[in-house]
């Protein structure tokens, strides 16, 4: 079952709030990396809150690990994690420290530095449309060429500025606020097992209607 969003976003943008209000506010947001041709930007479209001990779903449910520590940093960095051992999933670190919660970058439209984005996805496996260059989180974390290696990075967050000029001298990591976000709907997270992925945990958020937005796809002891 979906919904539309009940949570309004701060405004403006607060990463210490708890990541079910950051999430929504994510959402028609730019992150973007790099500079001149090797810039990347993509427009988020899908994201989802974890909200560390209240959620059974969090990587940081039973407390901090070598592994989640970014979570229980400072709000503004990102929590950089690899799955299964294969794929890396990026993460914006929410709420104040010591409070371990993030919102998950599912999906996203690549609107600067196409041709890096392809190139980029290709050396990593298959991607025959320009929807799926960042459609699901492992290919947003392709494009934006981040890895494991860039967990606990700076996020510099700013607003108003147009995604075609936006850019940063030192090639940091930049997220870029608007207020385009279009109809928001909200409904369980992906491939969560148990009932953090069921309608217990409506966390997740997208643009309703956008064709880059992932198909979802119920936990394996969900079904």
């Amino acid at each position: 079952m979906t919904g539309l969003a009940q949570t309004d976003p701060p405004e403006p943008l607060d990463l210490s709030a708890p990541s079910t209000a950051v999430a929504p506010a994510l959402l028609g947001a730019v992150i973007s990396r790099g500079t001149g041709a090797d810039r990347v930007a993509v427009r988020i479209v899908e994201v989802e809150a974890y909200r560390g001990g209240d959620d059974p779903g969090s990587h940081a449910y039973r407390g901090r690990t070598a592994r989640n520590a970014t979570m229980f940093g400072p709000p503004g960095h990102v929590y950089v994690y690899r799955h299964l051992g294969l794929h890396h999933c990026v993460n914006v670190v929410c709420s104040p420290e010591g409070t371990a919660t993030a919102v998950l970058l599912r999906a996203g439209e690549v609107v600067a530095g196409e041709e890096l984005a392809w190139q980029r996805r290709l050396d990593s496996g298959v991607c025959r449309r320009s929807e799926d260059l960042a459609r699901g989180p492992a290919r947003l974390a392709v494009v934006l060429g981040l890895t494991l290696a860039d967990d606990g990075l700076d996020l510099q967050v700013t607003s108003g500025l147009p995604v075609t000029t936006a850019d940063d001298a030192t090639g940091q990591l930049v997220l870029t606020t608007t207020m385009e976000q279009g109809q928001t709907r909200t409904g369980p997270r992906v491939g969560v097992s148990g009932i953090a992925g069921t309608d217990a945990y409506p966390w997740r958020y997208w643009i309703d209607g956008d064709p880059h937005v992932s198909p979802f796809r119920a936990g394996p002891r969900t079904r």
